[in-house]
């Protein structure tokens, strides 16, 4: 589904992103982790144009990503949910669910708009899938954090996107969200390509079923399994810092 060869982003002669190779498989769910700074925000924001990489290619099932704008790549199949949920809080569920409705927004459309059944009954399908039927009428000023995340996961999946990019989805929820949004997650990879950046080791051996990307100065540092990547005294080193780390003792625990 997506291949990454020789990508580089710097900023102000500061080397971001040096990615030499990344493959991505259909309906694969890939965890990257690393220390901050070591680029994973950045390679999310060149595969969905935020950010043009001074050399390389990303092709996305058969196509260039990189030189296409932020929309372009989008009508493509690339969706994008940052680690800070941007929901319009003065609206319900429904209603922001509806914003993000794959169909055709211009302006003679918007007028005379009329949402079909078909439309309804998918918002209604992904609401069940996020685990957010029960809130529709709720005003998403109202949700917690952790539904929240889920409505804007909601959003970008009603634009049909063939691969899903997500950026530290468990930030800030509770032990209860974090498993539900794991197990959302883990469904989601058996329909698209999912590829999500996140800290917390227990949830990353949770949704971890496939390989893990570990990314340190811009580098994959290396790849594998989850105990694999666990037990790399390289990632150890690099990226869980001192033994009595907090980081480390999470590791550990998982």
């Amino acid at each position: 589904m997506l291949k990454i060869r020789n990508l580089t982003v710097t900023f102000g002669g500061v080397v971001a992103l040096n990615l030499h190779k990344f493959d991505l498989a259909d309906k694969e769910l890939r965890v990257i982790i690393g220390p901050n700074g070591a680029g994973k925000s950045t390679m999310m924001d060149v595969l969905c144009g935020k950010t043009q990489p001074n050399q390389g290619t990303a092709i996305f099932n058969g196509e260039e990503l990189i030189g296409k704008s932020e929309i372009e790549i989008n009508h493509m199949g690339v969706g994008r949910k940052f680690q800070k949920p941007t929901v319009f809080d003065g609206l319900t569920v429904f209603d922001n669910m509806l914003l993000g409705l794959k169909c055709n927004k211009n302006v003679f459309s918007s007028i005379f708009f009329s949402l079909s059944g078909e439309q309804r009954a998918k918002i209604y399908e992904v609401a069940e899938l996020v685990n957010l039927d029960n809130e529709l009428k709720t005003m998403a000023g109202s949700l917690s954090h952790g539904q929240k995340q889920w409505l804007e996961i909601a959003i970008v999946l009603l634009q049909d996107p063939e691969l899903l990019l997500i950026d530290e989805p468990a930030a800030g929820m509770s032990d209860s969200e974090t498993e539900k949004t794991g197990e959302l997650l883990i469904e989601l990879g058996k329909r698209r390509g999912v590829i999500v950046i996140e800290h917390d080791m227990h949830f990353v051996e949770q949704i971890a079923k496939d390989k893990v990307t570990v990314l340190v100065r811009g580098s994959i540092l290396t790849e594998g399994s989850f105990q694999q990547v666990k037990n790399d005294k390289s990632v150890i080193d690099c990226y869980l810092g001192a033994p009595d780390s907090a980081q480390m003792r999470n590791m550990k625990q998982a």
